[in-house]
């Protein structure tokens, strides 16, 4: 199971990861992440307290400890039976188009990943669409931006170690999609939405013959129920999730 999130992660995201790393490691699994701050470090520790075995994938030669304050952490991996592992050579320096790799990597390694908060724009949603190329299982934590629009798009919503293993035993969760009512003005700004050409609220207010701000109030609700994704430039697209209800 592979465990990534934000760097600049909340304490109750920290808790999150360390406890499912700690489920994951304690019933045997491996545990795998990029040993980064946050997150990964959290995850990382939770393998090693559940008395299991946790592999670091680096953006650095193995012999460069990034970031240096996981010196001892990865040490503590070895020690344990665990393993720093690189696709470069020994001797190189971070730099940040090697963690694009790198996130791949975690994603080959694993038979799911998990991700424990994310911003929209996060380095853990390269590891994602890594995964999905390979047809690796998705989940995430609920409650960050990055994780609620990656459960939008059919991502397994998991809360705690429960959920994670029927994540790990093919049987991913689903979340379930309420639909808004016929006839209702988020109805008729769903039905306007499209999943591949991104509109705005004016035109959406167009196609509908909705004022612009029962228009506004429509998306925005359906944004919150993870109907819609809001696109740069102020611009939707119908989400995943709405679109495999229809």
């Amino acid at each position: 199971m592979a465990i990534v999130g934000a760097r600049a992660a909340t304490r109750a995201a920290l808790d999150t990861a360390a406890a499912l790393a700690r489920a994951v490691a304690s019933d045997g699994g491996l545990v795998v992440s990029g040993g980064a701050l946050g997150v990964d470090g959290a995850a990382h520790r939770g393998a090693l307290a559940g008395h299991g075995t946790t592999w670091v994938v680096l953006g650095t030669g193995v012999d460069v400890a990034y970031p240096d304050r996981h010196a001892a952490l990865f040490g503590a991996v070895v020690d344990g039976g665990g393993a720093l592992l690189s696709c470069f050579p020994r001797g190189t320096p971070p730099r940040p188009w090697q963690f694009v790799h790198r996130n791949a990597v975690i994603a080959a390694l694993a038979d799911a990943v998990v991700v424990v908060e994310a911003r929209p724009r996060s380095g853990a949603l390269h590891t994602v669409a890594a995964a999905r190329r390979l047809g690796r299982a998705v989940a995430a934590v609920p409650g960050s931006p990055g994780c609620e629009a990656l459960i939008a798009d059919g991502a397994a919503p998991v809360a705690g170690p429960a959920e994670l293993t029927e994540v790990l035993a093919g049987r991913p969760p689903r979340r379930a999609v309420a639909l808004p009512a016929a006839g209702t003005d988020a109805a008729r700004v769903l039905a306007a939405l499209r999943t591949d050409q991104p509109r705005d609220v004016e035109e959406l207010a167009a196609r509908t013959g909705l004022s612009l701000r029962a228009t506004g109030r429509a998306v925005t609700d359906l944004e919150l129920r993870g109907l819609a994704r809001l696109q740069p430039g102020q611009t939707y697209l119908r989400s995943a999730l709405a679109a495999s209800a229809a």
